[in-house]
């Protein structure tokens, strides 16, 4: 199989998880293990994070929606102050930016395609570090108005790409988020641990991703 491009996630992949800051308010403030993400995930695409995620509300409203769902869950939390957590420390792994800087070299297109919201830490860190990671194309939900795991934004990424599903690697911390990539036939990785999934791309790519 020949590969024309590659489609990374950011918060995940190219930068850390957000779920790194969910771990750390539910510590600092007595929640149950993995409380919020449930909570995320229970309200699924009608959900205040969705929502956000679509720029279907401000963020004020959306930080409302969520202490709401939160609270219905049977937990307190401030969405400002979590979210405020979410953008420190946020700067890209360099492996991922040895990568992306390796398959440019070899001519395939690189594309990232997130779910993000409007000037959240994403955003502001993919527009400081935009000379160190330079995408040939950037996809990001809160501007289209659609969000992963929808169908439509992978055939979005492509048509703009210019090349066919079956010609791209996408890569996602998230199953919920490749399964529909994997359908239409992109060749899937998911990234939990950062150096395997990189071991991982090099073989199907066929050339080294490290440093010279």
């Amino acid at each position: 199989m020949t590969f024309r491009a590659v489609i990374f996630d950011l918060g995940g992949v190219v930068f850390p998880s957000p779920f790194a800051a969910f771990d750390a308010y539910e510590r600092a403030n007595g929640l149950p293990d993995r409380f919020i993400r449930t909570v995320v995930a229970a309200s699924a695409d009608d959900g205040a994070w969705a929502r956000l995620e679509r720029s279907d509300t401000s963020f004020d409203e959306f930080c409302k929606e969520l202490e709401a769902e939160c609270a219905a869950a049977g937990g307190i939390v401030d969405a400002s102050a979590l979210m405020t957590e979410i953008g420190k420390g946020f700067a890209p792994r360099p492996e991922m930016v040895n990568a992306i800087q390796a398959i440019q070299k070899q001519y395939l297109l690189v594309a990232a395609l997130t779910n993000n919201w409007v000037n959240g830490p994403s955003r502001e860190t993919f527009d400081r570090f935009g000379p160190m990671i330079s995408f040939d194309l950037v996809v990001e939900s809160a501007v289209e108005g659609l969000r992963k795991p929808d169908p439509r934004i992978y055939e979005l990424t492509c048509a703009r790409l210019g090349v066919s599903p079956t010609e791209c690697v996408f890569l996602d911390d998230l199953g919920v988020n490749l399964k529909p990539a994997r359908a239409m036939g992109m060749r899937t990785i998911k990234v939990v641990d950062v150096g395997q999934a990189l071991d991982e791309l090099a073989t199907v790519l066929g050339f080294a991703l490290g440093e010279e």
